[in-house]
């Protein structure tokens, strides 16, 4: 059967009645399934353990939204030998089959896109918009990455030779670790893992604590998919107590990370050192942080800026690596625009992310909602605080928009990663002061310019040192297959997802000549 060309899942207009109330069945769905547990998947064995971890609902903490079973190193053992039993087999079945689970994996998600968007609202806190859209990726890297396999499976074309018969192909590497994040707990989970899927190879997944219910139904969807026991091996666990052994296990053959960049680096060290009876050199993929830029110069449309600005800073709630947490304003227009911006800021909601009405929900847990808190601290001493600062009353994890004028170039709110609803508003005598302040960073993921001047955009295109650029728009909001995504510096190895380059990350190519 012919495949369709690729096209970008649409989303789900929730401005429309029998949307919101298909979304409110949703919610009731995955209440009625609050407090199930979930077991380790290796091989064709499914494992309850004795010892727990407890997914919490960040606008409600107290409620269980369900638990899964915690894995030991024994389980590591047990998961990376029967997954190298599994690749025996997996990686011989053709490039065109196994990108046939995926699709069959995408056509499931589809059909549950809403359930899946409600599981986040409760485990993340992401609101409806962010939730259902972070699933319609997940959707995405299926469609997009079993059709980029089906394209490298052709064959690679080479000199001619005479006298011999010379050909090369791509294998995959063998069985590796996909330690995804929790902030677009499906989308980056699926794309992760999917890749390394399609490729060939076997992986065991160790999902965020914060949302491993989410990752389990990913391993129940391509169960219903018919993936082939020990291709994909769910193993949740603490990063403590089974990170490090993951990382150095001689078993281990690659490792793909997204995450923080202290994880970011201490995975790449590790796995540079060979263990005992390890006989390969592992290949690390690390997707880490930003502090992310956009950069507003006087002939700039300032209504779309500002807009731009708000939906990037704020958009679930500043937990996004790719999140503006500096708006670079030139001088002359660095008031007018802060205005703007204030006004703008000020008509978000913020509540429980069950409630469709509102924009922001929580952040993801206590540990994050007092980092930020403690970042805020910090600004209402040195910046001038323009809007929110203060939590909101209640259980939940509840911070408003926040935003701080006056940052100074070179401090703490403009120099790290804050990783919440925070924004650093910084003015710039002009626009090569602004790109100076740009690029003085150690991160370089995503950033925006906002300008009328040809010649500046160009610069921009030249000159920011980020890897993904975006020119009278907002930072966020990668589209796969048109926004290949990835990080320069310390925002990781600019792996690219999203990408025709991405799946080569899994495999490596084999040459073969003979002579005739």
């Amino acid at each position: 059967m012919a495949v369709k060309p690729y096209h970008y899942e649409p989303l789900a207009d929730f401005s429309l009645s029998e949307n919101r109330r298909a979304m409110e069945e949703a919610l009731r769905e995955v209440r009625s399934q609050f407090g199930l547990s979930y077991p380790l998947v290796i091989g064709s064995e499914r494992i309850d353990t004795g010892h727990k971890i407890t997914s919490f609902n960040p606008s409600t903490p107290e409620q269980v939204i369900g638990s899964v079973s915690k894995a030991e190193t024994a389980h590591i053992d047990m998961a990376l030998k029967t997954a190298w039993g599994a690749f025996a087999v997996w990686k011989k079945v053709s490039g065109s089959k196994r990108a046939r689970y995926l699709y069959k994996a995408a056509a499931i998600m589809r059909r549950r896109k809403l359930l899946l968007s409600a599981i986040e609202v409760y485990e993340a806190g992401k609101p409806w918009a962010e939730a259902v859209a972070d699933v319609a990726e997940a959707i995405d890297f299926l469609e997009y990455y079993g059709r980029q396999m089906e394209r490298l499976s052709q064959k690679i074309p080479l000199v001619p030779l005479e006298g011999e018969d010379d050909r090369a192909f791509y294998v995959p590497l063998g069985v590796g670790a996909i330690i995804p994040p929790w902030n677009f707990p499906l989308a980056i989970l699926t794309g992760m893992t999917s890749a390394a899927i399609v490729s060939g190879n076997c992986v065991i997944l160790k999902p965020s604590s914060s949302t491993p219910v989410i990752a389990a139904h990913l391993v129940d969807i391509f169960r219903e998919a018919g993936l082939p026991p020990g291709v994909l091996n769910f193993v949740p666990g603490d990063g403590g107590s089974i990170g490090d052994y993951i990382v150095t296990h001689p078993l281990t053959r690659f490792i793909s990370f997204t995450g923080s960049r202290e994880v970011g680096l201490r995975i790449n060290q590790l796995a540079a050192q060979a263990s005992p009876g390890q006989k390969w050199i592992k290949r690390v993929v690390v997707e880490m942080g930003g502090k992310d830029a956009i950069l507003v110069d006087e002939t700039a449309d300032l209504d779309a800026a500002a807009e731009g600005i708000v939906a990037s800073a704020f958009g679930f709630q500043g937990q996004k690596c790719s999140a503006c947490s500096r708006a670079i304003i030139v001088d002359d227009v660095y008031d007018l625009l802060l205005s703007k911006i204030v006004e703008q800021a000020k008509k978000l909601r913020v509540g429980p992310a069950d409630n469709g009405n509102n924009n922001l929900g929580p952040v993801i847990d206590d540990r994050a909602y007092d980092k930020i808190l403690g970042y805020i601290a910090w600004g209402n001493e040195n910046a001038k605080l323009k809007l929110g600062g203060a939590p909101l009353e209640g259980d939940g994890y509840f911070i408003p928009p926040t935003i701080f004028s006056d940052v100074a170039p070179g401090s703490k709110l403009e120099q790290e990663e804050i990783f919440g609803p925070v924004l650093a508003v910084i003015r710039a005598r002009d626009w090569s002061d602004a790109l100076t302040i740009a690029n003085d960073t150690e991160y370089g993921l995503t950033g925006s310019v906002y300008s009328a001047m040809r010649e500046r955009i160009e610069q921009a295109v030249d000159d920011f040192e980020v890897g993904n650029l975006y020119v009278n728009r907002k930072c966020t909001g990668a589209i796969v297959g048109a926004h290949p995504f990835g990080g320069f510096n310390m925002s990781g190895t600019d792996s690219k997802t999203g990408s025709p380059d991405y799946l080569l990350l899994f495999m490596q190519m084999k040459a073969v000549a003979e002579r005739l």
